[in-house]
């Protein structure tokens, strides 16, 4: 039977090859030059791109040996370009927030929490509104009361114009070591920023919902009053691309499980619904032989590809991850209508190249990585030998598991032990049995109302099926190892390990291979020396979590905020971070006290890490296993921790109770004093003025004006203060005269809105200082970028002297 992807044997005499220029050989070249310019931690300037590209385009074109590397120019250029059109399109990194009244189009499913709404919103091109905002995407928030009645947040459906005050800001977000970088992805997503509605009196509907986003909305919501049980969430994720109604824990147990790229329509899918759609188109010319003379069959065929992936890529609301699968099925498409003879490589080079010049940071995604990689060790592992299927399926999945684990490890710092064996029941089972089912549904659906219901209550019910069995492995706690952040040349020697692993049999040197690999599986761990410390004040945002580790124990002092609105700093900052850091337990939790910036992720970090001993002011939670107080003290590898505040039996008072740590080691001390105000420092000044000098201290209470005293800052008199405050935050915090009275002192003052984490260590070479910003550098990062116009903005009101 002929396929899609296959040419009738009287054809293939007259096809002709590739031409030279979109070979393999240029596709890596391509690759490498975009590589290099997008995780470079600058760009080249404008100028300096546009003639790197002109060169490149050059060579590239020009006969002989030099065309890879005309390639590998032109990649560097034209990726430098776009980056600096993704940064232009974004509101000025310096820019402070400031509010608008906005008309546009909501072009994405909402999401809806029981205080918040978010969705993107594109602006209008409006006159009226400034041209950095004019046409642009942001990432807006609605906040209010949960029961309002009505609420107008529950309003807000996909493809609605509306207009309405939002308060916007540039892209900014956390930085942690292994955390996730919204800058980078507000980069990818082209994102010019992000907001919140400020007036929601002001804000109204402009017209019902229209086009595809409405209409996605629609289907989402027959299928949760169609389909009852755990699996109507599932069928959403498979037929639409609709993650909203995952919950964390569901996101836990596919990570365990290794089963991501199935749950949602992944490259994958679109892949077999092209194929689905190549064969349908097979088998009408066959059954209609005289559509062959106005089309011939492989032509009709790769068309209904194109068309079939298309259609499901618009289902799946054009989602980046199926737009570059589709592009790939079209240059394949068009190559084969073209009569271009293309092997599997070939046409993956000339994939390659479409998805690079069509998007070069397209590389910044993980999933670009796995697509490509993944079918690029398939083509050189199985090279299109005729086996048996079975065979070939295991082999295949044998492949992938081991090449991907060093690039699943890198991206994610996590891979699925169980991965393997349940991808062997998964990909069968859903691919072949849920994900048409589901899509049927979706199509009879759309033709008419409530016909889906049947299939997507079958759908629902063949998952359920499965996802009883796989959420007992991923709960096991087997299921999912998490791997230390290693050093990128360490995946570099892994990628080679593996490759070396894959060699055909009679190939030697299988020992070493597997050492190349231990780098990134189990990188060294550089703990601190018995009687010194390290310590890691997070970027959690207007909250605090510092992470304390000696030679043999760790602590962590606060646990970040939790808001309102979804955000847990526990579950997507502080978890992850200690993971990236090869942390898999806590010895201790100490909460300063009980607010929710110190105290609201503590419930996820218990989880995370089997419910640590719990220390806490009296009085600030329940649950507390041990409330603190002053006087109490221990000792870990030579180093001395003691509780100097609050007094024993006080009454609990907020901010005034928090629990005052003092980490004291033969080189020095480090202060952790939570939220204190000016009363209780005065009183740590009366009772303990000996103990409270160090090296290092976490200002109080994020550098408030009510806190950080003269006399408290003359008494601590540390080399390095460092401030965990959220930017722009409303507070002001820190407050510029709190900042000035460190620096006066003589201490070098870190915030982390511009700093990100910031870690330190105290030991025989006295105080070490990192900030992650410094030590992670990125040409999309907003903090350097605002300092940088900041600075170029003084040398130009100095060049300019002064007004009048």
């Amino acid at each position: 039977m002929t396929t899609w992807g296959s040419v009738q044997p009287a054809s293939i005499s007259r096809q002709r090859r590739l031409p030279v220029l979109f070979g393999k050989s240029c596709a890596a070249g391509l690759l490498l030059g975009v590589c290099a310019s997008v995780f470079a931690p600058e760009l080249l300037p404008r100028w300096a791109a546009a003639v790197v590209v002109g060169a490149g385009l050059v060579l590239w074109c020009w006969p002989g040996r030099w065309r890879c590397l005309g390639a590998a120019l032109c990649g560097l250029g034209w990726a430098t370009l776009h980056a600096h059109l993704a940064l232009a399109a974004q509101l000025p990194a310096g820019a402070a927030k400031a509010e608008y009244l906005l008309r546009g189009r909501v072009i994405d499913l909402p999401v809806h929490a029981a205080h918040s709404t978010r969705f993107v919103f594109r602006v209008e091109d409006d006159p009226a509104l400034p041209e950095r905002v004019r046409g642009r995407a942001f990432a807006l928030s609605w906040h209010g009361q949960p029961g309002s009645v009505p609420d107008p947040r529950r309003q807000v459906r996909a493809g609605a114009r509306w207009t309405l005050q939002a308060r916007l800001r540039p892209p900014r977000g956390l930085l942690n070591p292994g955390g996730f970088d919204a800058e980078r992805h507000a980069v990818l997503q082209r994102l010019a920023g992000s907001g919140s509605v400020h007036e929601p009196a002001r804000a109204r509907a402009l017209g019902p919902p229209t086009g595809l986003p409405a209409w996605r909305e629609r289907m989402a919501a027959s299928i949760t009053t169609q389909v009852h049980g755990e699996g109507a969430r599932f069928v959403q994720a498979l037929a639409l691309g609709d993650t909203r109604g995952l919950t964390q824990a569901d996101w836990d147990d596919l990570r365990a499980l290794g089963l991501t790229h199935l749950v949602a329509i992944s490259g994958f899918h679109v892949g077999l619904v092209a194929g689905f759609a190549a064969w349908l188109a097979t088998l009408g010319w066959r059954l209609w032989p005289a559509l062959g003379r106005g089309l011939p069959r492989p032509l009709a065929a790769v068309i209904g590809a194109v068309l079939g992936a298309v259609l499901y890529a618009a289902v799946a609301g054009f989602a980046l991850p199926t737009v570059r699968t589709v592009l790939m099925i079209a240059v394949v498409a068009a190559a084969r209508c073209a009569r271009r003879r293309a092997t599997v490589g070939q046409a993956l080079a000339l994939a390659a190249l479409a998805v690079l010049l069509v998007d070069p940071l397209a590389v910044l995604s993980p999933g670009f990585w796995l697509s490509f990689a993944g079918v690029l060790w398939l083509v050189w592992c199985l090279p299109g030998r005729d086996q048996h299927w079975l065979r070939t399926f295991l082999g295949a999945q044998g492949v992938v598991t081991l090449a991907l684990l060093p690039l699943s490890v890198a991206l994610f710092g996590q891979a699925s032990r169980a991965g393997p064996l349940v991808n062997l029941l998964a990909i069968p089972w859903w691919s072949l049995v849920v994900v048409p089912l589901a899509l049927i549904g979706t199509a009879l659906e759309a033709m008419l109302d409530g016909a889906g219901r049947w299939p997507w209550q079958l759908a629902a019910g063949c998952f359920d099926a499965s996802w009883w069995l796989f959420g007992h492995i991923a709960r096991s706690g087997l299921a999912l190892w998490w791997v230390p952040q290693a050093d990128r040349w360490a995946l570099l020697a892994a990628l080679l390990g593996v490759g070396w692993l894959l060699l055909p049999r009679g190939c030697g040197g299988r020992l070493l291979a597997g050492l190349l690999c231990l780098p990134l599986l189990w990188p060294a761990a550089q703990r601190p020396g018995v009687g010194e410390v390290e310590l890691l004040v997070m970027d959690v945002g207007q909250g605090l979590a510092v992470w304390i580790r000696t030679r043999h124990h760790r602590l962590l002092y606060d646990a970040g905020p939790a808001s309102a609105g979804g955000f847990d700093a526990g579950e997507r900052v502080v978890a992850p971070t200690l993971h990236a850091l090869g942390e898999g337990r806590l010895d201790r939790l100490l909460l300063s006290h009980g607010d929710r910036d110190h105290a609201g992720g503590a419930a996820a970090v218990q989880r995370a890490f089997g419910h640590p001993p719990l220390l806490a002011p009296e009085g600030a939670r329940a649950g507390i296993g041990m409330p603190c107080a002053a006087g109490q003290a221990w000792r870990w590898d030579g180093v001395e921790f003691r509780i100097l505040h609050p007094s024993p039996g006080g009454r609990y008072r907020g901010n005034e109770s928090s629990c005052v740590l003092r980490i004291g080691t033969a080189h020095g001390v480090i202060l952790l004093p939570g939220d204190i105000g000016a009363s209780s420092e005065a009183q740590l000044l009366d009772t303990q003025p000996g103990a409270l000098r160090a090296a290092l201290v976490v200002v109080p209470h994020h550098g408030s004006a009510g806190s950080s005293s003269a006399a408290w800052v003359a008494a601590v008199a540390p080399r390095l203060a460092i401030v965990s405050a959220g930017h722009g935050n409303r507070f002001g915090h820190p407050r510029a005269e709190v900042v000035a009275r460190w620096r006066g002192g003589g201490a070098e003052v870190l915030n982390t809105a511009d700093s990100g984490a910031v870690r330190a260590w105290l030991g025989r070479e006295g105080l070490q200082v990192r900030e992650q910003r410094v030590f992670q550098p990125r040409w999309w990062d907003a903090a350097e970028r605002g300092r940088a116009a900041a600075i170029l903005s003084a040398v130009k009101q100095a060049a300019d002297g002064p007004e009048g």
